[in-house]
């Protein structure tokens, strides 16, 4: 096996999962096979059951497997599908233990953490590594934290195994404090200590600093971290977080990699990232401003993205496709400022799940129809499309979604009958309708002018669906529905007619948008809010 370890110190959200997906692309491009695993410290099973604002987007896989954000960096950079195979959380690992246990697999021994739990983690590593030439391996938290350690412990028990087939590269902050006007190290040489204690000896040091680290600050971290001056690395910050990977290959980071795993190196071709950040960097003659409605995204005096970052990164990518400007307008469904509204060519509603904030949704909703301003309404955002649609186009003044409120007389939205079950037995984790299914287009719609297939594949993660009982009222009102499932039984896409763009899916095409391979709805979607001259300048 060939291995990479990548830590992070200092403070968290350093940028692990961005450096160990470029790292990723670079390596795929010198001709490697790559594959990727993130080590989440938590005790939870999976980021299903976590509190978006808290820990970010939950990001769903082909295979239904519920992960946190990184996966999302490592498909969109790396133009790859992973799986339940590249992520791993501690409660997994005891959880599995613990049944093996109950199971006699280890034979009556006392089990403990050492070497039951490492071993485990060992085993874990073998089964993401699955015959791929390079593994990368993102220990999730900040080294110092007690979550994380048995993850070194495993790491260090492989080096003595693999040796020079184990590389370590850890990412480091570099503050520079306003009133001293200096980059300072010294953080960056007590996160190594803390690694150092814990038998961990990196070999590539990435500094994350808001500028480039000087000679001067290189040698001394060479110097107190023990490793070569030439195997320290800047990741500054950037405008746009595809402009790492182009980074990092002007320093030849991949090279020197490939150098310590003993592997061989080439000149490769960036050309494509090299137009993609060109497009990034192109200042357009028109700016489009999209509103973005939800209630993940505020946290005490902070406004954050993380929860709704592949919708984010979705409409960045749509856009530099369509050679536009964006803005990109929060708006808070729980306090809804219309007047914000009003300055929108075009208008999002995420995904989300409870009754808060929704009637904010809702009078979004209803502006975006009534005045034609193009509309995309993504899982819950199609749901309460319905819903809206219900109370002021059909009349059902008291519609509602059953997730809402249940004892209402118009359920528009209702709960799946296999879903109704797991609730009753309060079977919340891993147990919505999750990952891909197919999801049949009809000809003469919006839907079928974006995707150009009869048939598509797209990622779910709801427990209610559209009521089949409403399904007539509503097209004799104007609305179709442009996707089914194969069996027309499940409503998957919903569109207005006679409207420049109003669609709701039940998916989550956010997950599958990459930077080089941009999202057919959210290109039709921007496309529509360019025509709409609103609030274009």
């Amino acid at each position: 096996m060939k291995l990479i370890f990548i830590s992070g110190g200092v403070i968290s959200g350093i940028g692990k999962g961005i450096t160990a997906a470029s790292l990723g692309l670079l390596l795929e491009k010198q001709g490697y096979k790559v594959s990727f695993l993130k080590c989440d410290p938590y005790i939870n099973i999976d980021a299903g059951t976590m509190n978006p604002i808290e820990h970010g987007e939950v990001f769903v896989t082909d295979d239904g497997y519920e992960m946190d954000m990184d996966g999302g960096h490592y498909e969109r950079f790396m133009g790859i599908n992973v799986s339940r195979t590249n992520a791993i959380t501690t409660g997994q690992i005891y959880s599995r233990v613990i049944q093996n246990e109950r199971n006699l697999k280890y034979d009556g021994a006392c089990v403990e953490v050492i070497p039951h739990i490492r071993d485990e983690i060992v085993s874990r590593i073998e089964e993401a590594y699955n015959h791929d030439e390079i593994l990368i391996i993102e220990i999730g938290g900040t080294i110092g934290e007690y979550q994380n350690d048995i993850y070194y412990e495993a790491e260090r028990y492989l080096k003595r195994k693999l040796k020079e087939d184990l590389l370590h590269i850890h990412i480091s902050y570099l503050p520079v404090p306003k009133s001293i006007g200096e980059m300072k190290t010294k953080p960056t040489q007590q996160s190594v200590m803390h690694l150092n204690q814990r038998g961990i000896f990196p070999d590539i040091i990435v500094g994350r600093s808001d500028s480039p680290i000087d000679k001067l600050r290189r040698k001394k971290i060479a110097i107190a971290t023990n490793v070569e001056e030439d195997c320290v690395f800047s990741n500054t910050d950037v405008s746009s977080i595809y402009k790492v990977p182009y980074n990092f290959y002007l320093q030849k980071l991949d090279i020197k990699v490939l150098d310590f795993l003993n592997l061989e190196s080439k000149n490769i071709d960036m050309e494509d990232w090299k137009a993609l950040i060109s497009s990034i960097d192109t200042n357009y003659k028109k700016t489009i401003t999209i509103g973005m409605v939800g209630k993940y995204h505020t946290s005490g005096s902070f406004s954050l993205e993380d929860a709704y970052v592949s919708v984010v990164e979705s409409i960045k990518i749509a856009c530099w496709s369509e050679k536009i400007n964006f803005k990109i307008k929060w708006l808070d469904s729980e306090n809804i400022n219309m007047n914000v509204l009003k300055t929108c060519n075009g208008i999002i509603v995420p995904g989300g799940f409870g009754e808060r904030g929704i009637e904010g949704k809702i009078k979004a909703i209803k502006y975006a129809r009534e005045n034609n301003i193009p509309y995309f309404g993504l899982c819950y955002g199609m749901q309460l499309a319905a819903v809206e649609f219900a109370r002021n186009v059909i009349g059902l003044k008291k519609a509602n979604s059953e997730e809402v409120n249940p004892k209402v007389p118009d359920l528009i939205i209702h709960i799946m009958p296999d879903q109704e079950k797991k609730l009753l037995a309060k079977d919340y984790g891993g147990s919505m309708r999750l990952g891909a299914w197919e999801c049949v287009l009809l000809k003469d719609s919006i839907a079928y002018e974006a995707y150009r297939k009869d048939k598509i594949s797209e990622r779910h993660r709801h427990r209610y669906e559209f009521n089949n009982r409403y399904r007539k009222v509503f097209e004799n009102k104007g609305m179709i529905f442009s996707g089914l499932s194969p069996d027309s039984k499940l409503v998957e896409i919903m569109e207005l007619k006679n409207h420049p763009f109003f669609v709701g899916v039940q998916f989550h095409p956010e997950f599958k948008s990459k930077p080089l391979s941009p999202h057919p709805l959210f290109v039709k979607f921007i496309s529509s809010c360019i025509k709409n001259k609103g609030g274009q300048v």
